[in-house]
């Protein structure tokens, strides 16, 4: 079948050959260029012989080939004049064509650039092949009023549900939680001792991998995770560990386990870019229990659950049964706990279906542990290339109506010695195609070569779909239509000039149309105006955040890596690192107020009350006795962890949070429990552990072991040289590991890098819509200064100095950028008002980025409509007066 639809002829070249060629033609050239066509495609690709075939078909588009009636409706001879004039036109005007062809270019170049961008967001997770039967299990708590959304599962939910809902054909789950060894590990084949840091790790399913029907290089997808100890690897780490092997059967060493080693159980494709999963080690959790009866426990949450619906099943209808597991599961757990409020913990929660292509961008309000994502920002991206689009056309038509003087002769006598009006019309419109065409040509070399820059800006790897086969006739339909509709105006406005006026140089006609031109003045620079107000404050909200006290010291910390494979040799480590004369302190610990380490959520009561108050929710981080120290954190009551005190291995450290939530005054002293007791020894003044778009949560720091992070806080001074000595260190203790090391600081700008993005992204289109903006200013001023040509040439014969005839042609441009302001700044204030409310700690919006921006648009517009006022006011008044 595919073989077929290779060999057919494109079908749109076809009939449009068929629908211009002369009958008596037809058979033979359509029997030849399939011939050809047929050839072309042994000798090349599919994609090149259609091409080939449209030019052969373009090709046969002249006089001799054309049926008479549509030469006769098309008057191909004087369209192929039309183009000639167009094109001597364009040469002419050098300066004006440039401008012409640039702004345009600059727009569709734009367009382009983000057109990619949306194409590339909407297309996630539309590769699995049942992925309209695909839905992600999402639990909704109402909180009294306050409405949570996580993905989040029991242990023995997805088998459970399996079970009690015909309606689910399979389901599947995963838990990438580094808390129980996921995220990243160190790992090398079994016959090798070096180790490999390696990103991607999870636990999952077999059934996970049969939901997404993840295409196979290696292996049965039927049984490659159904064995315990058994991992799948993707092809790219296939072939970077057994290059030109078949891996299946073979063993790897996790973190040094040689007693506990995986075997391959297959090899899948990589997950493509626009698939919100990126794992590349499936491990099995066949036979595997993070602890002593999990896999039956219904009070923990760590499964994301995937589930593949049978055809024809309703997930609304499903989402509302599948509200019966809290009753039959859940409520009978909390009974059992003696939860006074059980019952109303129960009507609380219901169950919601998420398909599996909304997870990357409509994801808002959920809690997952993936990156994602927004919905907001792709139809926002989408306005905004809209809008520069817009403002290119705006550019069009003032230019062209600017030089409308140099046009009306020529109109006039058109007229005068018979022509209609319909063909003025047809001759701009054939010019401004010409325009449009060569916008689109450039327009298309801009976007390819800024390519790479705005992969880098919007952190993609976007590529021009040149093999796709509906590229060609988008671009061609795109710029015709373009090119058409930015024509219409300046055709019209052009063909309805009276002879007898143009031929006596009177033109001010135009000026009756002063209105609508400042309006299209003032839409370019209000959209200038929102995008820089907002870029000024974006950039501020960075600012703030990478600058603001967040409760701990993040310099001059360096982090090292997997050292859980040290086993016993890390307390070498840091004893060794201790004796460095450059480091200050060292903690054991992988818990760490960065995005990407350890996290452990619990809930805690007062001891004595889990039966009477709702749990409080927070996290369980295990830390060393030099943790808050080397962490530049303060105890506001209490004290810190001591080595002298015994007890301390039952004490807690916990967060101003943590003591307000569970309505402590004076904590230290108290007992709060988990599924143990501890005894409260202090309290660390609050920071910021995830990022500022959430508030601070509560926190309790217990004494353990957490091995896979160590940190070194090192004194100010020559840091190059106390990296030279860790890493001495670190090759003694460990010669079969290279040594992985990043600084906190570092580690925690990156947490906002999609916020910077933004930021570099909306400076970009700002600066490219004011230059756009500046483009159609200068057509303005160009047209205003012709129009008042005669009025200019009088005011200096009476005297007018330079000054004077600058403050008269710029104050109206000036009115028009201050009216532009007026309407740009609430806009701006409401986008970025909204947009920072997804940021708990966040800026104030005040008066000055306004006046900023203001400032800046006025400046820009007395920059571009400076040269034609000095150059108006600098010229001889004879030459405006010669008609005269």
């Amino acid at each position: 079948m595919k073989e077929k639809k290779q060999l057919s002829p494109p079908r749109a070249a076809r009939r449009l050959l068929l629908f211009f060629l002369r009958s008596d033609l037809a058979e033979e050239v359509e029997g030849d260029l399939f011939e050809t066509y047929k050839l072309k495609l042994k000798q090349t690709s599919p994609f090149r012989a259609k091409l080939h075939y449209w030019y052969e078909v373009m090709h046969y588009m002249r006089p001799f080939a054309i049926r008479k009636s549509i030469l006769s409706l098309i008057h191909y001879a004087m369209f192929q004049n039309y183009f000639k004039i167009g094109w001597r036109n364009l040469v002419k005007q050098k300066m004006y064509s440039f401008v012409k062809i640039g702004g345009f270019a600059l727009g569709i170049a734009a367009c382009l650039l983000i057109a990619l961008f949306i194409r590339d967001e909407l297309s996630y997770d539309l590769q699995y092949p049942d992925a309209n039967r695909i839905y992600r299990v999402v639990e909704v708590y109402n909180d009294n009023g306050e409405i949570n959304r996580g993905v989040w599962m029991q242990a023995p939910f997805a088998n459970s549900i399996k079970e009690d809902y015909p309606e689910i054909e399979k389901a599947g789950r995963y838990n990438s939680s580094e808390l129980f060894g996921a995220g990243s590990n160190q790992i090398r084949r079994d016959d090798q001792t070096e180790n490999t840091f390696e990103e991607g790790f999870v636990f999952a399913d077999q059934e996970l991998l049969e939901i997404m029907k993840v295409p196979m290089v290696y292996g049965n997808l039927a049984h490659c995770l159904d064995q315990p100890k058994t991992m799948v690897i993707t092809r790219s780490r296939a072939e970077k560990y057994f290059p030109n092997e078949n891996p299946v059967g073979k063993l790897m060493v996790v973190n040094n386990d040689r007693e506990g080693p995986f075997k391959i159980g297959g090899v899948i494709e990589d997950f493509p870019k626009n698939s919100h999963l990126h794992f590349q080690f499936f491990v099995t959790m066949k036979g595997r229990e993070f602890w002593e009866g999990e896999q039956n426990y219904w009070g923990a949450n760590n499964y994301p659950t995937y589930l593949l619906l049978r055809p024809g099943t309703d997930p609304k209808e499903l989402a509302h049964k599948m509200d019966k597991v809290v009753s039959k599961y859940l409520l009978p757990l909390w009974l059992n706990q003696g939860r006074s409020e059980a019952k109303k913990m129960a009507e609380a929660i219901h169950y919601e279906l998420q398909p599996v292509t909304d997870i990357h961008l409509r994801n808002a309000g959920i809690q997952d542990p993936i990156s994602h994502g927004d919905i907001r920002f792709v139809w926002l991206f989408g306005g905004v290339a809209a809008f520069i689009l817009i403002i290119a056309c705006i550019n069009f038509v003032n230019l062209s109506t600017a030089k409308s003087a140099n046009r009306a002769k020529e109109v006039g006598l058109r007229k005068t010695v018979g022509s209609y009006r319909s063909n003025i019309v047809n001759q701009f419109l054939i010019e401004s195609v010409l325009f449009s065409v060569l916008s689109f040509a450039f327009g298309i070399l801009l976007a390819w070569a800024l390519l790479p820059y705005f992969n880098v800006l919007a952190a993609k790897s976007l590529v021009f779909p040149w093999g796709e086969w509906w590229l060609v006739p988008l671009l061609l339909s795109s710029c015709l239509a373009i090119g058409i509709l930015a024509g219409l105006y300046p055709s019209f406005y052009l063909s309805s000039f009276r002879p007898i006026q143009v031929l006596k140089g009177n033109v001010s006609r135009g000026s009756k149309n002063a209105t609508t031109r400042s309006v299209l003045v003032v839409f370019q620079f209000t959209t200038s105006i929102v995008l820089i107000i907002s870029t000024f404050i974006i950039y501020r909200q960075v600012n703030y955040i990478l600058t603001r006290d967040v409760g701990f010291d993040k310099e001059q910390v360096l982090l090292l890596q997997g050292t859980n494979t040290l086993g016993k040799k890390v307390s070498t480590l840091k004893s060794e690192l201790l004796e460095l004369s450059s480091v200050q302190s060292v903690t054991v610990s992988d818990y760490l107020p960065i995005s990407g380490t350890k996290r452990n959520g619990n809930g805690f009561y007062v001891e004595g009350r889990q039966n009477v108050d709702k749990s409080v929710g927070g996290q369980f981080w295990v830390v060393d006795h030099d943790y808050v120290k080397t962490m530049g954190m303060k105890i506001v009551a209490g004290r810190d962890f001591s080595r002298e005190m015994a007890s301390d291995s039952s004490a807690v450290v916990i967060n101003q949070r943590m003591a307000k939530e569970l309505g402590l005054t004076d904590p230290v002293g108290k007992r709060i429990q988990n599924w143990e007791v501890f005894t409260i020894v202090g309290v660390v003044e609050d920071f910021n552990f995830d990022t500022m778009r959430g508030k601070i949560d509560p926190l309790l720091l217990k004494l353990g072991n957490s091995p896979s992070i160590v940190s070194v806080k090192i004194k100010p001074g020559n840091l190059a040289a106390s990296i030279a000595s860790i890493k001495d260190i670190w090759k003694k203790i460990s010669p079969h590991q290279p040594i992985r090391y990043a600084f906190l600081d570092d580690s925690f700008g990156r947490m906002y890098e999609d916020v910077q993005r933004m930021g570099h992204i909306f400076t970009t289109f700002a600066v490219l819509a004011i230059i756009v903006a500046c483009l159609g200013l200068f057509a303005l001023s160009s047209f205003m200064i012709e129009q008042r040509g005669k009025e200019i040439s009088i005011r200096l014969v009476l005297g007018a100095s330079l000054k004077n005839i600058f403050r008269l042609l710029t104050l109206n441009f000036v009115k028009l950028v201050f009216i532009s302001i007026v309407i740009a700044a609430p806009l701006a204030w409401y986008m970025m008002k909204h947009w920072l409310e997804d940021f708990t700690y966040r800026i104030e919006i005040t008066w000055d980025v306004f006046v900023l921006g203001g400032v800046m648009a006025v400046m820009i517009a007395l920059v571009t409509i400076s040269y034609q006022s000095i150059r108006a006011g600098m010229a001889k008044p004879v030459n405006g007066l010669r008609s005269e």
